[in-house]
């Protein structure tokens, strides 16, 4: 196949039309591919009860079933990307799909909460690899004036998948079983990888030069994984072993400067570092929220796997229909006003849950919770992104947004980790309705405090309104996980450590 040089934002690309046979496959590749990591995130929360009941797992076991994933993902996302700039987008995007079904049928095949664990691990090695690459492969493919489009229907049939996720993941908990939620990536691997390896042109950024970050990658995951651990086990002594070696990446990151995976320069950017302070508050909130609703909604509420994951559909519908109007507020407004309206919508609509108890009903009382939670989500995530790429230069949108991702992926494993044990939830209080409601009921409001601090953090220091022009490719995502990566950047030394032009179907 013919490579190409530079990077796909700033490069003309392979000039693939999207009516052409071979621009269809790449849209059907990239969306399949990704389709198996959104779907893996948004509805391994629906199976947890049953994966706990199953394997008699008690609460740190289900806490580490989502976050030994999203360690390994945040971890190596970055790298990820960089691997697919180098060696090829459309190979390392195809040992990311073939890495994470493997990993899948082991998840499927687990035997006890710890192999579980470990395949979740493994998974998200795997998913940092194909995440950044799908997108990537969309926008190195694509002639300059289809480019917009095919990465419009890429994110289109994302959020559909996002948002048919938990119905499809409580669908399969009720019938064949919990196992089928991972053992589905499986058959979609078949069927994209030989698609892939027949009709998606390579591509790679011939101008990368200079060593990976590997160091840093390590050790950020590694701590990461530390801190996590010290929290979920309640253990103090990983917890500063953790700090020490995040503190060992930090001086990593500023010994190999403009090389390195997270340069430290980009954070002179006042309205950069201000927005990922916000994202670490809102996303931690997020997670830890999708986290404990699904177990409230079944061990609490009483619903099935299948109800819970439908009960939780609305927010991500509402921000399907309205993201698009929320960008354009976003450039009208500037970013203070939905960064801290947004959030506070969160929180009301995390309050509101709190009438999500024994006796709820699911219109008067769980229904409105999650329109209003929705609508804020709605409100805040298009204009963070845009604030995201707006507050550096264009040469390193993709490097900012892929720091953004990534600490939104961080949040949320933080989060998932700590809430637990902010809240005094037991190792079995999944177990007991009345225990694991008075922990959710302690829960809600660390979490909505959490989104009043991003508020405040966004009201104060998101001073001047930036009216940031909205790539018109990321006015339609879910931003559940994490926001998207953004698809475009020139071809710059920092090329060599960012994702690729890409953003992240995880964002469910």
């Amino acid at each position: 196949m013919t490579d190409t040089a530079g990077t796909a934002g700033a490069a003309p690309g392979l000039g693939i039309r999207l009516a052409s046979g071979t621009g269809r496959w790449v849209v059907f590749t990239t969306v399949l591919g990704s389709a198996m990591a959104m779907l893996d995130s948004t509805v391994v929360n629906v199976a947890l009860p049953h994966i706990g009941e199953d394997l008699g797992a008690d609460l740190a076991d289900l806490q580490w079933t989502v976050n030994a994933y999203m360690v390994t993902l945040a971890g190596l996302i970055l790298l990820g990307g960089a691997l697919g700039d180098r060696y090829g987008r459309r190979k390392v995007f195809v040992v990311g799909v073939v890495w994470f079904a493997a990993a899948s049928l082991l998840c499927g095949l687990a035997p006890n909460a710890g192999v579980l664990i470990a395949a979740r691990a493994l998974q998200g090695v795997g998913g940092a690899l194909l995440t950044p690459g799908s997108l990537a492969l969309i926008q190195a493919s694509f002639h300059e004036d289809d480019r917009a489009k095919a990465v419009g229907l890429w994110s289109g049939f994302g959020g559909v998948g996002a948002a048919i996720g938990p119905f499809v993941g409580g669908w399969l908990v009720d019938g064949p079983g919990w196992r089928w939620v991972f053992l589905l990536n499986v058959p979609l691997a078949l069927i994209c990888v030989p698609v892939a390896l027949r009709h998606v042109p390579e591509s790679r950024d011939g101008t990368v030069r200079g060593r990976f970050d590997a160091l840093g990658a390590v050790l950020g995951a590694a701590a990461l994984a530390l801190v996590t651990y010290a929290l979920i086990a309640q253990i103090w002594w990983p917890g500063v072993v953790g700090v020490l070696v995040g503190t060992g990446f930090v001086l990593v990151e500023r010994r190999r400067g403009e090389g390195a995976m997270m340069p430290p320069s980009i954070f002179r950017s006042r309205t950069f570092t201000a927005v990922n302070l916000v994202t670490l508050c809102v996303y931690a909130a997020f997670s830890g929220f999708f986290f404990l609703a699904a177990l409230q909604l079944q061990v609490v509420s009483g619903y099935s796997a299948l109800q819970a994951g439908t009960a939780l559909l609305p927010t991500t519908v509402l921000m399907l229909l309205l993201s698009a109007k929320s960008g354009e507020l976003g450039e009208k407004t500037g970013p203070r006003l939905p960064l801290t309206v947004g959030p506070l919508l969160c929180a009301a609509g995390m309050l509101l849950m709190l009438r999500a108890g024994e006796d709820a009903t699911y219109l008067t009382d769980v229904l409105p919770a999650l329109l209003v939670l929705g609508l804020g989500m709605t409100m805040l995530v298009a204009p963070l992104t845009a604030t995201v790429l707006a507050s550096v230069d264009v040469s390193r949108s993709g490097l900012a947004s892929g720091i953004n991702n990534a600490a939104a992926r961080a949040a949320g494993l933080i989060a998932v980790a700590a809430l637990p044990l902010l809240a005094g939830m037991g190792p079995e209080a999944y177990r007991s309705a009345e225990e694991f409601g008075a922990t959710f009921r302690r829960a809600m409001p660390i979490c909505a405090g959490v989104l009043v601090a991003g508020a405040i953090l966004a009201w104060t220091t998101l001073r001047t309104p930036a009216h940031a022009r909205c790539h018109p490719e990321c006015k339609v995502h879910c931003g559940v996980t994490a926001p998207p990566l953004d698809p475009g950047t020139e071809a710059t030394p920092e090329a060599a450590t960012d994702p690729g032009t890409n953003r992240s179907p995880g964002a469910a």
